[in-house]
Formats: structure tokens, C-alpha cells, sequence
């Protein structure tokens, strides 16, 4: 029963044995990772640069771009180096990286998602309270949580994973290293250990889902006993954005970790890793620009500054007054 660190390297999953299906997957990564890092790039430089958008959301927000720039960054190059190389290997200390950086930006971003939630129902359900249980201490000391309960779950999980013996192989079936895949390939009764903390953090995340859902429903019965129109439609534009990111995240993650053993295989065990590993972080940007007014008012104002700035003065640096 040789110990993981015995292993030199380990194989993923190919999208395709084609050469030209390769190729085709390396330019749709590239153009996905491109959409993900300007969109997401968009939104870190319109929240900085705006001070209209400096509240605890905008705060958030830009907390809540950095992880997904980061599983972006983290899954995507690997997989675009495979399928342009025509290879499949990763090297140990790789594997160890993507894995621990993987699981420290989706645990974040879960956590983020579920504070933002938080914010959401302060903003609607207790409006009087929200600078004093949303002042800017207490946002950087959430987000600061946030971070940190990503990081100890990362090093655990990480730590864990690659003390666990494995006899099996070392063909991870999965594109990028995640620690289902690496549970497989362990002895049997040595993931026990492993099992036990994943069903910790799965009690953890049902906690973060049954707040979610008990907020937004406190916020739903808050909106529907506005007297106005007007009124209850904006207190839903402010929530939609939230509820669809939290909804295309959960919905992918979900559906990817408790799909029935009976429809499991191969290729749909790869194309749902696609779905919840690299679809919501490239999408979330788009969903809280399109319906939020106050943040597509301030992407335009950027956007048009650097524009005429760069038409006006083609020889300077692009510059976005404040």
C-alpha cells in the first residue's frame, strides 16, 4: 500500500482522444478563462474606482470576483496545457497545489455567498440596522472569516487527502485534482478518516444553505408586505443577482456530489466538474452587472473614461477618474 507521496505523478481525464477535439477544447478554455478574467477584472477595478459602490455589497462583491478569479486560475490553465500538448499528467506537488487552491476559493466563495446573503436581509428586513451591523469593521472581519474558514478547510482537506495510501492507481478519472477523485484511488477503510471530515464540512454547508433559504424567505415576506410597486420591485432587484449566482452555484455543486450512483460516468462526471468548477465563476460577473443598475452605471462610466482617454491620448496610460 504505497503512501500518495510515492507516486510521481498522477493522470487526468482527457476531454477527447481526437487531436482536433483537443485543440477545440483548448480555444473554448482560453475563451472562457479570457470572458472570466476580464469580466471578473471589470468588476474588481468598477468597485475600487467607484466610491458610489463602496457599501459592504460592493465589498462583498469584489471579495466575491477574487475567488472566482481564483478557481478560474486555478483548474483551467492545467486542463488548456493538456489539451494543447496532448498530454494528461500532473505532477504530485501539482496536484497537491491545484487541489488545496481548489478547495480554498470554493469554500470561500461559498461562505462569501452566504454573508452577502446576510447583507440582503439587513438591507430589506432590518434597514434602520445597517450601518451598525454592516459597518465596514464588521464586513472586513466577515470576509476576513470567510477567507480563513476557506484556508483551514483547504489545509485539512489537502494534508488529509495525501496521507491516505493508495493502491488503485493513479488515473484520477477527473480533469483537474479534486478530492473525490483521490479518495477512489485509496485503500479500503483508509478514507474513513477523509469521509469523516467531508461529512463535517457537508454539515457545515447544509448550515450556510438552511440560513440562506430561511433568510430569503424572511426577505420574501418582507418584500410582499411593501405597499408600493415601485418599492417591492426594487427590493427584488436588489435580492435577484444574489439568489441567481447562489442558485447556478449550489445547483452545479449539488448536483455534481449527490447525483444517484446509476446515472454516473465518465463524461457526465466531466462535464458536471465543467459546470461547477469553471461555469459559475465566468457567469456571476455578467448576472450582477446585468441586474444591478447602480454597478452597470459605473462599468459604463469606466469602460467610456478609458475610452476617451485612450482616444484623446493614445500614448498614456488609461486613467479612470474617481
Amino acid at each position: 500500500m504505497p503512501n500518495s507521496s510515492s507516486m510521481p505523478q498522477f493522470l487526468l481525464l482527457a476531454f477527447s482522444e481526437r487531436r482536433e477535439l483537443q485543440l477545440l477544447h483548448f480555444w473554448l478554455f482560453l475563451a472562457i478563462s479570457l470572458a472570466a478574467l476580464l469580466a471578473n477584472g471589470l468588476i474588481l477595478s468598477t468597485v475600487a474606482c467607484d466610491h458610489h459602490l463602496h457599501t459592504p455589497m460592493g465589498f462583498f462583491l469584489l471579495n466575491l470576483s477574487l475567488t472566482d478569479l481564483g478557481c478560474i486560475c486555478t483548474t483551467v490553465p492545467k486542463a488548456m496545457h493538456n489539451s494543447l500538448w496532448d498530454t494528461t499528467t500532473i505532477s504530485y506537488m501539482g496536484c497537491a497545489a491545484q487541489l488545496f487552491f481548489f478547495a480554498f476559493f470554493i469554500s470561500a466563495e461559498y461562505f462569501l455567498l452566504t454573508i452577502m446573503c446576510y447583507d440582503r436581509y439587513v438591507a430589506i428586513c432590518k434597514p434602520l440596522h445597517y450601518g451598525t451591523l454592516l459597518g465596514s469593521r464588521a464586513c472586513a472581519h466577515m470576509a476576513a472569516a470567510a477567507w480563513a474558514t476557506g484556508f483551514l478547510i483547504a489545509l485539512l482537506h489537502t494534508a488529509n487527502t495525501f496521507s491516505l495510501p493508495l493502491c488503485q492507481g493513479n488515473a484520477l478519472g477527473q480533469f483537474f485534482c479534486e478530492i473525490p477523485a483521490i479518495v477512489k484511488l485509496s485503500c479500503s477503510h483508509s478514507y474513513i478518516r477523509e469521509l469523516g471530515l467531508i461529512v463535517v464540512n457537508a454539515c457545515l454547508a447544509f448550515g450556510c444553505f438552511i440560513f440562506i433559504v430561511f433568510s430569503y424567505v424572511q426577505i420574501f415576506r418582507a418584500v410582499l408586505r411593501i405597499p408600493c410597486e415601485q418599492g417591492r420591485h426594487k427590493a427584488f432587484s436588489m435580492c435577484l443577482p444574489h439568489l441567481a449566482v447562489v442558485s447556478l452555484f449550489l445547483s452545479t455543486l449539488f448536483f455534481a456530489y449527490l447525483k444517484p450512483p446509476s446515472i454516473s460516468s465518465p463524461s457526465l462526471d466531466l462535464t458536471l466538474s465543467v459546470l461547477y468548477s469553471v461555469v459559475p465563476p465566468t457567469l456571476n460577473p455578467f448576472i450582477y452587472s446585468l441586474r444591478n443598475q447602480e454597478l452597470k452605471d459605473a462599468l459604463r462610466k469606466l469602460i467610456t473614461g478609458c475610452f476617451s482617454e485612450a482616444t484623446n491620448f493614445p500614448s498614456s496610460a488609461c486613467y479612470v477618474p474617481h
